[in-house]
């Protein structure tokens, strides 16, 4: 089979595509015949070194964890699935990754059965950020109707789900995002739009409930700003220190929760995000397909960042 092989951990460069022997599955796993795989940050900070703890094979690793296909066999012990079924999920992780490759196994709790509105390249953008948006608004805060939610980088792939989610909710959506942006908000619901190249948001909104920080830094610093007393923010990328939360709480009445899809990713939340989709709340924004053998060129542009919604592989296009 082909596959994406990553040989060094010094950049994308080190990627290669290449024929590799297609994988057995165990006793309780399936083996699936990838059609669709997302792209995510983990992907290229691995590719530079970033994250090590993540990667559990050695070198040459075949990078990727989210998926969509069809399933080619079952193991002895598997009930659950049958070929032919079209799944998706996110794969191994943190763990083996495989899904840059034309098959890869995994357990039947890392998957579930595509929603059959989705496209496989739709279908291969939902399982990191669905989950993410899904533990973020609905475990960690408790959204409900009425509230006031801020979402910072709304246009991206865990924002651009959350927005739908909180709208959906009856919430009152505040975005922030570049302004090629705004109308492709609008149009999923949001109630305030704040264009960050023109403006600061501390400036023009307040009394917030509820914050989705998916940038971190000063960011999360000028997001205390604008939450209300007792409100909560869910930061994403990078796990505060503790006297920064304790300094929040503090002087600001305002908690903060880090939240990490790397450990806190199960099938329950998977099928949530899934029935969403059928149930006509959600609908994933794929910018740009990539064939599997331009893995590298889709890596660069998801590190070069602004992508609306998520980027994908598409394995039927080579």
């Amino acid at each position: 089979m082909k596959a994406i092989q990553l040989t060094e951990t010094d950049g994308t460069d080190a990627l290669t595509y290449e024929s590799v022997p297609r994988p057995k599955p165990d006793n309780d796993e399936l083996l699936v015949r990838v059609h669709a795989a997302g792209v995510n940050p983990l992907d290229w900070l691995i590719c530079r070194g970033i994250l090590p703890e993540l990667r559990d094979e050695p070198l040459p690793w075949i990078p990727g964890w989210e998926l969509s296909g069809v399933v080619e066999s079952v193991g002895a012990d598997v009930t659950k699935f049958e070929p032919e079924d079209a799944v998706c999920g996110m794969v191994r992780l943190p763990g083996a990754g495989g899904t840059f490759a034309e098959y890869t196994t995994m357990t039947v709790d890392e998957v579930t059965a595509k929603p059959p509105s989705l496209s496989h390249t739709e279908a291969a953008g939902l399982p990191m950020a669905g989950q993410t948006a899904f533990h973020a608004l609905y475990q960690a805060s408790e959204l409900d109707a009425g509230q006031r939610v801020l979402v910072h980088a709304a246009a991206g792939g865990v924002g651009h789900i959350a927005v739908q989610f909180a709208t959906n909710t009856g919430a009152h959506v505040i975005g922030t995002a570049s302004g090629r942006n705004e109308q492709f908000l609008r149009g999923l619901g949001i109630d305030e739009f704040v264009n960050y190249r023109e403006e600061r948001f501390e400036d023009v909104i307040d009394d917030v409930d509820i914050v989705l920080d998916a940038i971190g830094g000063e960011v999360l610093e000028r997001s205390v700003e604008v939450a209300q007393s007792g409100g909560l923010i869910v930061t994403l990328p990078d796990q505060p220190a503790a006297d920064t939360i304790e300094r929040f709480q503090a002087e600001h009445d305002v908690a903060v929760q880090f939240f990490d899809v790397l450990t806190e990713s199960d099938p329950a939340t998977l099928q949530s995000v899934t029935d969403r989709v059928e149930g006509g709340v959600l609908e994933p924004t794929i910018s740009g397909s990539y064939p599997l053998s331009e893995a590298q060129e889709a890596l660069d542009k998801s590190a070069d960042g602004h992508v609306r919604g998520k980027l994908v592989l598409d394995l039927t296009a080579e």
